[in-house]
């Protein structure tokens, strides 16, 4: 008997198990970036501000998430949060998939407050020349954060975030603890199922590999094709 059987990975039942849980994989990854990148951009923006109270709400923010373990973020939002939810709250939550929808929360708090510190240093390697000649303009601060610092910032880090988002990838594995049907979760259940945990697991392995370098390849080549110069 071979030792590997791809055979059994290429038809029926535990075939569409692995492809569930790789789109599962994929649209976590999507949606908590989706909901990240924007959190992450205030949270940089409130990092940056000349308000002590929102400097202060930032650092908050950055070093009480990203100092716990995504585990632990992904067994609170789980188990903790829906307890502290109204009855009718609760309810619609168990109602809506909620491995899934606390994964989200999760995976978005913790990439988003790194992904803040990526649009920091974007936004100190903007020269402070470009926010004086939009404030003379007749820009007010926001808008000349909105309109002309963020948009630099994000692009001098879009290496960096894109570097983030294979964390963000590699980390949807983590949901399985809360029983989120990911490509982990599935790959397990397909061992389980058919003792098959060559097949299953090197099914994963190499998914989260593709993608992984994939995104890696994105990253280099739009840092090849627009380097980042900084200012004399």
């Amino acid at each position: 008997m071979a030792l590997f059987d791809p055979t059994i990975l290429q038809s029926g039942e535990y075939h569409d198990w692995l492809v569930q849980g790789f789109i599962l994989s994929i649209q976590l990854t999507v949606i908590s970036f989706a909901f990240a990148l924007p959190f992450g951009a205030l949270v940089a923006v409130m990092r940056t501000s000349t308000s002590r109270l929102l400097r202060a709400v930032g650092t908050t923010l950055v070093e009480s998430i990203r100092n716990v373990p995504l585990l632990a973020h992904l067994l609170f939002w789980y188990f903790a949060f829906p307890e502290l939810l109204p009855e009718g709250l609760r309810e619609i939550l168990y109602a809506n998939n909620p491995e899934v929808v606390c994964a989200v929360i999760a995976l978005t708090l913790y990439s988003g407050v790194h992904m803040a510190e990526d649009i920091r240093s974007g936004i100190r390697a903007v020269p402070a020349t470009q926010l004086e000649a939009a404030r003379s303009l007749g820009l007010g601060r926001a808008a000349a954060v909105r309109l002309v610092l963020l948009p630099q910032a994000l692009r001098a880090s879009v290496p960096p975030l894109l570097s983030q988002t294979v964390n963000l990838w590699k980390d949807t594995s983590v949901a399985t603890v809360i029983g989120a049907a990911e490509m982990m979760y599935q790959a397990a259940r397909v061992e389980t199922a058919s003792f098959r945990s060559l097949e299953a697991f090197t099914f994963a392995t190499l998914a989260y590999l593709t993608v992984s370098l994939l995104i890696s390849a994105a990253a280099y080549l739009f840092q090849r094709r627009y380097p980042v110069r900084t200012a004399a």
